[in-house]
């Protein structure tokens, strides 16, 4: 059972309904449970599982080529997560199933996909099913979908399991009980013998995490694992995820647009836009310290808590993310972005290091963010313009 994070308990002023809570309810409301997060997990290894190096995807149309992933390059390390945020359409998904090998036979998919040093775009297509949901397992985004509805939940997890090894179907579906009983599905027996459409969509979540970690991979791909979950279901689904992380002592990539997901839940975080990585760092220092303007962006339309209800406006961004079969010249944030100077018109920076080590951005100007309190204020309305 998952409780409520650590809320002080207050009577209200002036209601005549109010009644005094004892010393004991009060004192009690200090230990409530406040939920898993980082520091409480076991932290990163050195040991490197997973390594992309610019990877480039392409879809031909009869429109044109669609550039869906452009230079994107990354590490995971073991027990490491990585978070990869953007808008919808920025390549998060695709960069991620051309890991899995999922993509279809039309994708052109250039650079590297290295698997603890073996690439994974020279293997035979046997291999790469050797690999797949056994070395590297993905959630997927859709959970009231992802699951076949005229099989059990039972029979779907002990055919992920006899995929990839021979043992007896009752051994296979004692450890789909155990991996229920891992993502804390109750009565996981009974459960077994259910059909999906008598799950809640919460639960679904939870048996495709159960799949996912059924054969103990060394990489879990989590895309937008709480995508139609209502926030309390939400937040019990991410505490979810880092459990299972330590118990099958598994890597993730975690791809949402939330950054408030991301926040709590990354030890890295991967900003992408148009295709391509546009910052690269760890996660309190992109967050706290943006060095490209379509990241501070993103911070500034969030809404905050630390601010008083009449200053604490939003800040859209302005525009639209560009179509991916005809980008414009230079920087592709540049049509969007309030420090676009020529520069950023007629060349596209790269991803390079910044001020502070191992934080990278791809911006012409990210001394101009670094010099600024807030960088969110180039993303000002009009009416705080004004004011």
């Amino acid at each position: 059972m998952t409780t409520s994070p650590n809320v002080p308990i207050e009577p209200r002023v002036d209601d005549p309904h109010t009644f005094e809570l004892s010393s004991h309810v009060t004192d009690s409301a200090e230990d409530v449970h406040v939920g898993l997060t980082l520091d409480a997990v076991r932290p990163p290894s050195e040991e490197e599982i997973l390594k992309v190096e610019n990877l480039t995807v392409e879809f031909p149309t009869e429109d044109g080529v669609v550039h869906a992933v452009r230079g994107v390059s990354y590490t995971l390390r073991e027990r490491e997560v990585l978070g990869i945020v953007g808008e919808s359409g920025s390549g998060k998904s695709v960069s991620s199933l051309a890991v899995m090998g999922l993509l279809p036979r039309s994708a052109r998919i250039k650079g590297r996909i290295l698997f603890r040093g073996d690439d994974m775009l020279k293997m035979s297509a046997r291999k790469q099913r050797g690999l797949r949901g056994r070395k590297i397992a993905m959630v997927f985004q859709d959970p009231m979908t992802a699951l076949n509805p005229v099989y059990t939940i039972g029979d779907q997890l002990a055919e992920a399991v006899l995929a990839h090894e021979l043992m007896p179907r009752k051994t296979a579906l004692a450890r789909a009980k155990e991996m229920l009983d891992l993502v804390g599905i109750p009565q996981a027996e009974a459960r077994l013998r259910s059909y999906p459409h008598e799950f809640s969509g919460g639960m679904r979540q939870r048996a495709m995490i159960a799949m996912a970690v059924i054969n103990n991979p060394d990489v879990i791909i989590a895309d937008e694992p709480t995508t139609a979950l209502d926030v309390t279901v939400q937040a019990q689904i991410l505490e979810k995820l880092l459990e299972v992380k330590d118990a099958v002592n598994a890597a993730i990539v975690l791809i949402t647009h939330d950054l408030g997901v991301i926040a709590g839940m990354a030890h890295r975080v991967l900003v992408m836009y148009a295709g391509r990585p546009v910052e690269l760092g760890d996660t309190d220092p992109v967050f706290e310290e943006p060095r490209m303007p379509y990241t501070a962006g993103l911070l500034g339309s969030i809404p905050s808590l630390d601010k008083g209800s009449g200053s604490a406006r939003l800040r859209p961004i302005k525009g639209t993310p560009p179509s991916l079969i005809n980008l414009p010249t230079g920087c592709p944030f540049s049509p969007r972005c309030p420090l676009a100077t020529d520069v950023c018109r007629s060349s596209e920076p790269p991803l390079a290091e910044t001020d502070s080590g191992g934080h990278y951005a791809a911006c012409h100007h990210w001394d101009r963010l670094a010099a600024a309190e807030d960088p969110t204020e180039f993303f000002r309305t009009e009416s705080e313009t004004v004011a």
